[in-house]
């Protein structure tokens, strides 16, 4: 009896999912094709979207392709531009991200030594001492 999990060993037995894409499938809660069937292309690309991690477009294509059985490039045009505007519009609806700002730009400033203001360097203090 199989379990269906997407393990190293099953993850050649889903159509188009290898092994970065199973691992990230595994760490959103996604273990077998049931899982996957069960959250649907769309949202099972914005979970792992939602972790954090950063799938492109070969992702939903190749979820919707697994859950078909057939491979990623067979997906009708139509049905890409349907899958698409979903995963758009469901991105539409995150947060925006926090981003930090940007670092102000450093600048260099050239101070002119004068003489009688240097300090005396600790090498000067153990010259001095001997």
């Amino acid at each position: 009896m199989t379990t269906g999990k997407l393990d190293a060993k099953q993850t050649d037995k889903l159509r188009n999912i290898g092994p970065k894409s199973a691992a990230w499938l595994r760490q959103v809660g996604l273990r077998t094709r049931e899982d996957l069937a069960a959250a649907g292309t769309v949202d099972a690309f914005m979970r792992v979207k939602r972790a954090g991690f950063k799938p492109t477009l070969n992702l939903l294509y190749a979820i919707e392709g697994a859950l078909q059985d057939c491979h990623w490039q067979e997906i009708s045009d139509e049905r890409r531009g349907e899958l698409i505007q979903a995963a758009d519009a469901a991105i539409a609806l995150l947060p925006p991200p926090r981003y930090r700002p940007a670092a102000a730009p450093v600048t260099t400033t050239q101070v002119a030594e004068d003489a009688s203001m240097a300090m005396p360097s600790l090498f000067d203090e153990a010259a001095d001492r001997d």
